[in-house]
C-alpha cells in the first residue's frame, strides 16, 4: 500500500490516511459567526470524499478577532453549531480539527490589533497592551475548551500569513521594547502563552501552522522557525504545518509543492512531525512527498476545493483503491459498466 492510505497515529489519534484537508476560509458564517447549511454541505462532502483529517478553517478565539462571515468559539451557540457538524464528518470515518486564530492587524473591519501598532495596508492598528495580551492568551484557551466539548480530534492554532500570533512572532511587525519584543524568545512568547493556556484544557493533538519563509529581507526565515520549532517541541505541540507567506504582500515564486522544503527542514532538523502543504495536487507527488521523509501528513487545499472527492482521484492515480461510501460502492473505481450504468 502506498504511505498516503496508510494509517498515521499522533498522540494516540489515528487517521485512516495521510490527507489533511488544508483550512481554507470559505467567508460563509452566518451573521453570529455560526456554521452556516453552506458549509455542512462543504465539510460533509469532504468527508464522504475520505479526507483522514479535515481541519475546519481558521475559527476566531474572539469577536474583535473576526469578520463578516467568519467562524468564531467564543460563544456557546458556536460551540453548538461546531458540534453538529463534528458528529456528521465522524461517521464518514475522518477525523476532525479546528484551527484557532485571530485577524489581528489583518482584520478587514475595524480596528485591528497588532503587536506594535504598525499600519497594515493603510489602515490604521491598535497596539496591544499587557493586559489586552493576556486576555486574548485567555480567550485561546476557552475557544480551546469548546471545541474539546465540541468533540474535535485535534486544535490548530494559526500562527502564520500575518494574522495577530504571526504578527507577534515577526521582526518585520514586532517592533515592542518589552518583553514581547526583540529576541526570538520574547517574539514567541505570545504563542508560548497561548500554547500553555491550550494545554491547561487540551490534551489531544496539537497543531501549529507557521509562515516558515516571509520572503522579506529581515523578516523570519526557516532558520528562525527551526528556533521557534525547538521552543514549540519543549511545549508539546505535536505537529507544525508549514505554510509560508502574508506577512507582507509580496508574492514568492510559486510551483508544485514550493513549501515542501520548510515542512522536510522542520521535520528532519527540528525532530517534528510535520504537515506539507502548498500546490499539492496529484497522488503522486504527495506520494514521493511521503516517500522522500519531507513529511508525515499531506496538507491538500485548492485541489479539494476543486475535487471533494481528491482522496479517490489520488487513489486512483497511484493504482489503489480505498474504501467507498456505501452509497457509492462499485460506482467509484472502474469494474465495467453494465446496461443504464
Amino acid at each position: 500500500m502506498s504511505i498516503l492510505f496508510s494509517p498515521f497515529t499522533i498522540r494516540g489519534m489515528t487517521l485512516k490516511n495521510r490527507i489533511m484537508m488544508s483550512p481554507m476560509g470559505t467567508v460563509a458564517a452566518d451573521e453570529h459567526g455560526c456554521l452556516s447549511e453552506w458549509q455542512f454541505i462543504h465539510y460533509g462532502a469532504r468527508a464522504v470524499g475520505q479526507a483522514g483529517l479535515i481541519i475546519i478553517e481558521v475559527t476566531a478565539v474572539e469577536e474583535r478577532g473576526a469578520d463578516p462571515g467568519s467562524l468564531g468559539l467564543w460563544n456557546d451557540s458556536q460551540m453548538d453549531k461546531l458540534s453538529e457538524l463534528i458528529r456528521i464528518i465522524k461517521r464518514q470515518g475522518a477525523k476532525v480539527g479546528v484551527q484557532l486564530g485571530h485577524a489581528g492587524r489583518k482584520k478587514e473591519t475595524g480596528l485591528g490589533l497588532s503587536s506594535s501598532g504598525l499600519p497594515f495596508r493603510g489602515r490604521r492598528t491598535e497596539a496591544l497592551n499587557v493586559a489586552g495580551i493576556l486576555e486574548i492568551v485567555k480567550a485561546f484557551g476557552r475557544a480551546a475548551y469548546r471545541a474539546k466539548q465540541a468533540g474535535v480530534d485535534v486544535i490548530e492554532l494559526h500562527a502564520a500569513h500575518g494574522y495577530l500570533i504571526n504578527d507577534f512572532l515577526s521582526p518585520l511587525t514586532n517592533v515592542r521594547e518589552d518583553h514581547y519584543g526583540g529576541s526570538h524568545e520574547n517574539r514567541y512568547r505570545f504563542l508560548g502563552e497561548i500554547i500553555d493556556s491550550v494545554r491547561e484544557v487540551w490534551e489531544g493533538p496539537l497543531f501549529v501552522r507557521v509562515s516558515a519563509n516571509e520572503y522579506e529581507e529581515g523578516g523570519n526565515g526557516i532558520e528562525d522557525h527551526l528556533i521557534f520549532a525547538s521552543y514549540m517541541k519543549k511545549q508539546g505541540v505535536d505537529l507544525i504545518d508549514a505554510s509560508s507567506g502574508g506577512v507582507t504582500d509580496r508574492k514568492p515564486e510559486v510551483f508544485p509543492g514550493y513549501q515542501v522544503r520548510y515542512a522536510q527542514a522542520i521535520r528532519q532538523q527540528g525532530q517534528l512531525p510535520t504537515a506539507a502543504v502548498g500546490l499539492i495536487t496529484t497522488g503522486k507527488q504527495a506520494e514521493d512527498i511521503l516517500r522522500e521523509g519531507s513529511a508525515d501528513l499531506i496538507a491538500v487545499g485548492r485541489a479539494l476545493m476543486r475535487d471533494p472527492y481528491w482522496p479517490r482521484t489520488a487513489a486512483e492515480q497511484l493504482g489503489e483503491t480505498i474504501p467507498e461510501p456505501n452509497s457509492y460502492r462499485g460506482l467509484w473505481f472502474p469494474r465495467g459498466y453494465t446496461e443504464g450504468g
